[in-house]
């Protein structure tokens, strides 16, 4: 009985990749401070997001897939627990890969961002510029592992507490969202599973929607205010750095509320 199966890995890894790309989506907005080019940056950080999150409908389908993968002599409950728990420490691999990239991503975006300016905004004709060896050597040039001197000027006064509590708990249910209705049709009789997996739509949903209305604009605000110096750039550097944190925080939560959340997707697809 074999818990890590070739298509567990291969959904890790998409995962793993989608969520370091939305990580990485954070530092768009200190390269457009940076190259004072704020519009192309949150233009640059909309294509990341969306392509990130429209990701998360290709995720339901394949690890629906492993429901009906259990060995015959396993429990499916404990099964599946353990694989969508590995799901998830996927994803909090993918986080830590993007803080990793960070300061490389600031430096590789704030390129991207000019020449996309320039390219009239075609990430087509963009993306095309950067495949070939003298791209590969500019991504190169950028390459810098975080050091500690980029915390520097950062105080508890700088982060912005609340909206770390609120991508915390964003995060974590978005995380679990659709592994928990996943996990809650096999808690419920045939007839509501259904239901049960349709579930993750409105629970992704509620969690973009509370994304959009709370982090994005605050972000995006707060950026202008420093492109026009009205604010300091360290309170930029700040709210990314409690983002991305708050991030990888979330997903570790999602450890702890994986099994809750299924049973409370599957009393309510029961309600229904």
């Amino acid at each position: 009985m074999s818990l890590i199966t070739g298509r567990l890995i291969f959904i890790s890894l998409l995962m793993m990749i989608v969520t370091t790309i939305e990580t990485l989506a954070y530092s768009t907005r200190i390269s457009g401070v940076r190259v004072k080019l704020m519009a192309t940056a949150i233009s640059l950080f909309s294509t990341l997001v969306i392509v990130s999150r429209f990701s998360t409908t290709i995720q339901q389908p394949l690890t629906a897939k492993l429901l009906s993968a259990v060995p015959e002599n396993a429990d499916p409950l404990h099964f599946i627990e353990e694989q969508y728990r590995l799901l998830i420490v996927a994803v909090s691999v993918g986080v830590l890969i993007g803080i990793l990239l960070f300061p490389t991503f600031i430096g590789i975006f704030s390129r991207a961002i000019v020449q996309l300016t320039s390219e009239r905004g075609s990430i087509l004709s963009l993306g095309l510029k950067w495949i070939n060896s003298k791209g590969i050597k500019k991504v190169v040039r950028c390459v810098r592992l975080p050091k500690r001197s980029d915390l520097k000027g950062i105080t508890f006064q700088t982060i912005p507490k609340r909206l770390f509590m609120i991508n915390v708990a964003i995060t974590s249910i978005y995380t679990v969202g659709v592994l928990a209705s996943l996990y809650a049709s096999l808690l419920v009789p045939g007839n509501y599973g259904q239901t049960a997996v349709m579930s993750s739509g409105i629970i992704n949903g509620i969690a973009t929607i509370l994304l959009t209305l709370f982090i994005d604009p605050k972000a995006s605000v707060l950026a202008d205010r420093v492109a026009k110096k009205e604010c300091a750039y360290i309170y930029l550097k700040s709210y990314s750095l409690t983002m991305i944190g708050s991030k990888l925080i979330g997903t570790l939560v999602a450890q702890a509320i994986f099994i809750p959340a299924a049973y409370y997707v599957a009393w309510f697809a029961k309600l229904l």
